[in-house]
């Protein structure tokens, strides 16, 4: 973590997600040497990262975004000033015509869908179908997209051997922050499948999932696999990770409410909340990372289950040690809390949205937002 950031803790409003400028920007540069180096695009997917107030410093390395709402192409054109990748599981009719002009490329999830849609987007997109390779290594079924009966993709046996005149572009996404072995056993799998295909397409986009920025990455692996596959079926090549673009850019910020003693467990309730505004710590699950804390308990130290503030029993994580006992008021700082954090958060028991700030490169925060009533009430009727 920042040292300075750590030294201004006090002078930041709690609980707060705060994106560390300067570490954006390293990740952006290595995804651009990746992408310059392989002859690929790499955009931004917003499902992972959607922090529009960090937009124009995404936009200096990453030409585009990719969207699956309505709402997510419009923070596309707002913000970053381009139109969108847009992949949506069904598109509803009343919003299909909006979509495709607000959009570059356009993914269909079914051959349902293509055939339903096509003559309203041929001629004004770049139009593709998502396929289903049936090879994942994600180990959660909930993040799998090829568990038997998913409803994402196309399997080989539902498509023509020839495509039809205005399909050009094939989708797949598979990966769940794996790396570039993962991806490049995913890619036999698809060529087993779909090299028929491939030829007569113009663009792959390999989704995401690539966990580039995360230390021990082999880079020059994966930019081998995409120059090596570009070159073999003469495409264009889309990536659109979630995670890389954020990875470890940044923290949550919370403080200690109460300290109670719980049949012999030592509890810190927090002004955040697990179930609220880090969900995925419960879905996935993890146990996330804490500043200055060990991850597991430390015996002869003091521990502690770390509880959240809504009424739902299940909304602690436990446990952590500390070199000295906690106090009411101390600052507990979660790490790695930028990517599918913010994208997530509920007001569930009408807790608050954490405030959002930026950690600037000249060493100083810039508190972007923060939240209260209205942003609870206007989420209800």
């Amino acid at each position: 973590m920042n040292s300075n950031l750590y030294q201004h803790l006090d002078s930041i409003p709690s609980p707060c997600f705060v994106l560390e400028e300067a570490k954006l920007r390293r990740n952006l540069e290595l995804i651009d040497s990746v992408q310059k180096a392989a002859g690929v695009t790499i955009i931004l997917a917003l499902k992972g990262f959607s922090m529009y107030s960090a937009f124009p410093l995404v936009h200096k390395y990453l030409s585009g975004a990719t969207a699956s709402s309505l709402n997510e192409i419009k923070l596309v054109n707002n913000y970053m000033g381009v139109k969108a990748h847009t992949y949506i599981p069904a598109y509803r009719d009343d919003e299909f015509d909006e979509i495709v002009d607000r959009s570059t490329h356009l993914t269909f999830n079914s051959w349902n869908q293509w055939e339903r849609f096509k003559d309203r987007a041929l001629g004004k997109v770049s139009c593709g179908i998502r396929v289903n390779p049936q090879y994942s290594e994600v180990a959660t079924d909930m993040y799998n997209p090829c568990v038997p009966g998913s409803r994402l993709g196309v399997t080989r046996d539902q498509l023509p051997d020839q495509l039809p005149d205005g399909l050009e572009g094939i989708h797949f996404h598979t990966l769940c922050e794996n790396d570039s072995f993962t991806l490049e056993r995913t890619l036999q799998a698809l060529e087993g499948r779909f090299a028929d295909l491939l030829h007569q397409v113009k663009w792959v986009n390999f989704g995401g999932g690539h966990l580039m920025t995360r230390e021990g990455y082999d880079t020059q692996h994966l930019i081998g696999l995409l120059s090596a596959f570009r070159q073999k079926y003469n495409v264009d090549i889309i990536l659109e990770p979630g995670s890389a673009i954020a990875w470890q850019t940044g923290v949550l910020v919370s403080t200690v409410l109460d300290l109670i003693d719980s049949q012999g467990i030592q509890v810190a309730i927090l002004d955040t909340s697990f179930a609220a505004h880090m969900p995925d710590t419960l879905e996935m699950p993890y146990k996330p990372r804490i500043t200055d804390s060990y991850h597991e308990p430390v015996a002869g130290k003091p521990t502690y289950r770390l509880g959240g503030m809504t009424c739902l029993a299940g909304d602690f994580m436990g446990d952590y040690s500390f070199d000295k006992p906690l106090s009411i008021g101390d600052k507990v700082v979660f790490e790695d809390m930028i990517h599918y954090t913010m994208v997530k958060t509920t007001t569930f028991n009408g807790v608050n949205l954490p405030s959002i700030g930026i950690w600037k490169e000249d060493q100083h925060f810039l508190h972007v937002r923060s939240y209260g009533y209205e942003s609870f009430k206007d989420r209800l009727s």
